[in-house]
C-alpha cells in the first residue's frame, strides 16, 4: 500500500522560505514521476511542481523562479524548497505521482503552509 507523508510545513512571513519533504513508501520510488500539489482555501488542488524519474522538472507558472522540487531515490523521498513566499502560496501541500495529469495514489494528509505578516 503507497503512503505518502508530508513534513515541513508551517508559519512564515511573506518573503520567506520553507522546505517540504514528502516520505514515500510503499512503490518503487524511483521509477515514479513526482509532484507537489497544493488546494488553497476554496480553490481546486493544482500541480506545482513535478520532478519525472530522470530528475527533468517542471513547474506553474505562478512558481517558476521560487520553488525547486528535488528528489533522493535512495531515501524515497521528494522536497519543495520554497523561497519568496506570497500571500497566495497559503495552502496545504500535497504530493503524489502525477500521470497523464492525474494523480496515480490516495493522497496522503497534507500540510499546511500559511503566508502571514
Amino acid at each position: 500500500q503507497v503512503q505518502l507523508v508530508e513534513s515541513g510545513g508551517g508559519l512564515v512571513q511573506p518573503g520567506g522560505s520553507l522546505r517540504l519533504s514528502c516520505a514515500v513508501s510503499g512503490l518503487m520510488f524511483r521509477i515514479y514521476a513526482m509532484g507537489w500539489y497544493r488546494q488553497a482555501p476554496g480553490k481546486s488542488r493544482e500541480l506545482v511542481a513535478t520532478i519525472t524519474s530522470g530528475g527533468s522538472t517542471f513547474y506553474a507558472d505562478s512558481v517558476t523562479g521560487r520553488f525547486t522540487i528535488s528528489r533522493d531515490n535512495a531515501e524515497n523521498t521528494v522536497y519543495l524548497q520554497m523561497n519568496s513566499l506570497e500571500f497566495e502560496d497559503t495552502a496545504v501541500y500535497y504530493c503524489n505521482a502525477p500521470s497523464g495529469g492525474r494523480p496515480l495514489f490516495n493522497w496522503g494528509q497534507g500540510i499546511q503552509v500559511t503566508v502571514s505578516s
